[in-house]
């Protein structure tokens, strides 16, 4: 019987959890840190961020840095368990991750905000995802060379 560490690729993805993990712990301050400049800028540019569905609640700063992290840390997740079961977490992180940052992108555009509010909500999902996905997705290389 062959058991995956005889074969190294139980080993190799093993070793690429810590990275993983690493990887995804520093890109989550990286796009809670970004994300949350962003969101200052934008504000102190004249952007609300009040949201009329919300019972026209403003979202604090603070609130940016809470829920990106929360979220960046289930890509993390999601990214430790392709490691663990798919023959091609790369390929499928991406994918996942792409479709996911599309589908966040969904109650931004129905919240009721103003144009400017939708718009940087939209912009800073996106800022977040240009951070969160490559780092990941980098991590998740297993070996040299590994494209999938």
């Amino acid at each position: 019987m062959i058991s995956s560490t005889d074969t190294g690729v139980g080993s190799r993805r093993s070793h690429s959890f810590p990275r993983l993990a690493v990887t995804g712990l520093v890109a989550t301050l990286g796009a809670m840190a970004v994300t949350t400049f962003a969101a200052t800028l934008a504000r102190a540019a004249g952007v609300d961020f009040e949201i009329p569905d919300g019972g026209r609640e403003t979202i604090p700063l603070g609130g940016f840095a809470v829920v990106t992290g929360f979220f960046s840390l289930v890509g993390v997740v999601v990214a430790a368990v392709l490691l663990r079961f798919s023959a091609h977490p790369v390929r499928r992180f991406v994918w996942t991750a792409v479709s996911l940052t599309a589908l966040s992108m969904i109650p931004p555009l129905i919240a009721g905000g103003d144009a400017a509010t939708t718009v940087t909500l939209v912009g800073l999902h996106l800022v977040a995802a240009a951070v969160m996905i490559p780092a990941l997705a980098w991590s998740l290389r297993a070996r040299k060379g590994d494209r999938g």
